[in-house]
């Protein structure tokens, strides 16, 4: 039987019994001054890019007046999530890196670190953590909701402003950051049996069960993470598709009486209907390939796999997401490329 990991990423992984010389584990990244110092830059890039395209995101939606609907609404609250991300857990994971960079001995908030005297410090973990699981959860779920909306609009568009208020999309997205971030803390509320750490293999901040905890107590409490992922990835996929085979039929059916003469030509399939089909099928491959590792990595470590070098990978292609988020849903918007346009052009009164 597999031993239940302590520290469900500070593992030993595909390099065994290798570490580095500031007591950190080595995993393919390496322990060199020039690897460390890459994923640094990796790190810090990436946190530029996310704060830069999701603080533009907010500022087009909140100072364009066509963009003031539901849908720009779920928007703002997929670019805050992702902002908070940018601003939060990313740079605390490359200050840390540069920390380890610049000295021999782990940094007050790491495993492993001791020291005489005073009393315990508190965890930034206990914060970072917890924000980058919430941030993931509302960015699905927004997605979900987004979905929601589009395929309101493509099934039954008459039906679209009783259906989709902006009273009730703005009760949804509360519904959606306060649900999130209870599911984020659920492990720590549901028993004395979990904490936040900074993992030397992921490099960011992940469950662990506590020292002295049984390694049966509760570890399959964060499948709820996957579960909640691909319930709600799922729905959103059925949602897609049913959206993309209604625009499918719909534009086989404009392009036919085209043919015949009874309409003109203008009204065969758009660029927007190609579009929104393109976009349905990039938001379908995105949200499986980005939140599929992360997901097959604690499916692992719940049953006994240790896999530190696959966790830095999972978990920084999810944290890469919130780039991704920008592109999909808003470079692709139309009204979105206006207001960028009047954001960085201003005309003269």
């Amino acid at each position: 039987m597999r031993d239940f990991p302590r520290n469900l990423t500070l593992e030993t992984g595909w390099m065994s019994g290798r570490s580095c010389s500031n007591g950190s584990e080595e995993s393919w990244l390496g322990c060199s001054l020039v690897s460390r110092s890459l994923v640094v830059t990796f790190m810090l890039l990436l946190a530029c890019a996310v704060v830069a395209g999701n603080f533009i995101t907010v500022a087009v939606f909140l100072r364009t007046k066509e963009s003031r609907t539901p849908q720009g609404y779920l928007k703002v609250s997929l670019a805050l999530a992702d902002l908070a991300v940018g601003l939060l857990v990313l740079p605390f994971s490359a200050y840390t890196e540069i920390a380890l960079l610049g000295s021999a001995s782990r940094p007050p908030w790491q495993p492993g670190y001791s020291a005489t005297g005073g009393g315990a410090l508190w965890q930034p973990c206990s914060l970072v953590g917890v924000v980058f699981a919430g941030c993931t959860f509302v960015s699905i779920s927004t997605i979900f909701l987004l979905s929601v909306e589009r395929g309101v609009a493509i099934l039954r568009p008459l039906h679209k402003e009783v259906v989709i208020t902006r009273r009730r999309t703005w009760l949804l997205i509360l519904l959606s950051w306060f649900t999130s971030f209870l599911l984020a803390t659920a492990p720590l509320l549901s028993s004395g049996h979990f904490s936040l750490e900074y993992s030397e293999c992921s490099r960011m901040c992940n469950y662990a069960l506590v020292a002295g905890a049984p390694p049966q107590s509760g570890g399959s409490i964060l499948l709820l993470f996957p579960a909640f992922d691909f319930i709600i990835l799922g729905a959103t996929v059925i949602v897609n598709a049913l959206s993309f085979r209604t625009i499918c039929r719909y534009s086989e059916r404009r392009k036919f009486l085209a043919e015949l003469g009874n309409l003109p030509a203008s009204l065969r399939p758009s660029s927007s209907d190609i579009k929104a089909a393109k976009t349905i099928g990039i938001l379908t491959l995105v949200f499986t390939a980005s939140f599929s590792p992360v997901a097959a990595f604690v499916l692992g470590n719940v049953m006994g796999y240790r896999w530190c070098s696959f966790s830095f990978f999972a978990f920084w292609v999810l944290a890469s997401n919130s780039c991704c988020n920008v592109i999909i849903y808003s470079v692709r918007d139309q009204r979105f490329r206006k207001g960028l346009h009047q954001l960085f052009h201003k005309t003269p009164h």
